[in-house]
């Protein structure tokens, strides 16, 4: 099932299967969204929840028990259910199950919502926590845009003159590796063999946003100025580019195996709730 928002400027459609965005229009019919081609990748935009990247060996431990969760938690693969709508905006929920405190031995409730505002379209996160302990978790977006012309006519600006220092990922872990992405005037021409160790990890970055340029215009602006960390990745050929605004990463090759120790975690006291958004905007 699937539910479709809209105002003058956008039109957003969302699945019910993972709250997953899979279109962004303008009002000319003109897709911002990756198509999902299972020859390259098939998602769209996946929620990343309750952890974000890999854990190490895919388990950790609580209680002395051993988990499995596996690459970016289960969310994205779970059905939401839509549980508040207007013309312009949607709210979507997941809660906790058998199937879930299996994985990840804690109450929660995940609210994802989508509104659509003038040329922007904000989504938010909303993580209960149902327990009467703390609960650790991470969350992340993981947006794919259409490239529709030649990669190389595209170009990343970041809001601000900065050190773009980025880690490297070994076999799905934070290494100790780090490297710095070359810019010019905050801007950064995409190629491919950027992206040749999979995503570029910045644990933290002074920017605010980014712009993704099109022939040197602006395209798409996504704001993610809550966010800690930022993930930007494609994969060999193909037509889309991934930002992926981030609390957390994953796990650093010399990970306890403790969740609540975990790097870039966040912890939610009992029965309290966490709340943030980003933005993106079409030009």
């Amino acid at each position: 099932m699937d539910t479709t928002i809209l105002n003058k400027a956008l039109k957003a459609s969302i699945k019910h299967a993972g709250a997953e965005l899979f279109s962004l229009t303008n009002d000319q019919n003109k897709e911002y969204m990756w198509n999902g081609d299972p020859n390259y990748w098939p998602k769209h935009s996946p929620i990343l929840f309750p952890i974000v990247g890999s854990l190490k060996n895919e388990t950790y431990t609580f209680n002395k028990k051993e988990y499995r969760l596996l690459r970016h938690g289960f969310a994205r693969d779970m059905e939401f259910q839509l549980i508040e709508k207007t013309e312009s905006s949607a709210t979507f929920s997941l809660s906790h199950d058998e199937g879930t405190l299996e994985k990840y031995p804690f109450k929660f409730e995940l609210q994802i919502i989508y509104k659509l505002e003038g040329n922007k379209l904000n989504i938010g996160y909303k993580v209960i926590n149902k327990e009467a302990t703390q609960i650790p978790f991470s969350i992340g977006a993981h947006p794919a845009f259409a490239l529709p012309e030649n990669f190389s006519n595209y170009s990343i600006q970041f809001e601000k003159e900065e050190k773009l220092e980025y880690s490297l990922l070994e076999d799905g872990l934070i290494s100790n590796t780090n490297q710095i992405l070359e810019s010019s005037n905050n801007t950064v021409r995409l190629h491919y063999k950027l992206f040749e160790n999979d995503a570029l990890v910045f644990k933290t970055l002074e920017s605010n946003s980014l712009t993704i340029l099109e022939n040197s215009k602006p395209y798409i602006k996504v704001d993610f100025k809550d966010f800690p960390s930022l993930g930007i990745w494609t994969k060999e050929n193909a037509p889309f580019i991934c930002i992926e605004p981030w609390f957390g990463y994953s796990d650093t090759l010399e990970k306890s195996g403790d969740l609540f120790k975990k790097e870039g975690i966040l912890i939610l006291e009992a029965n309290q709730s966490f709340n943030t958004s980003f933005d993106i905007e079409i030009f």
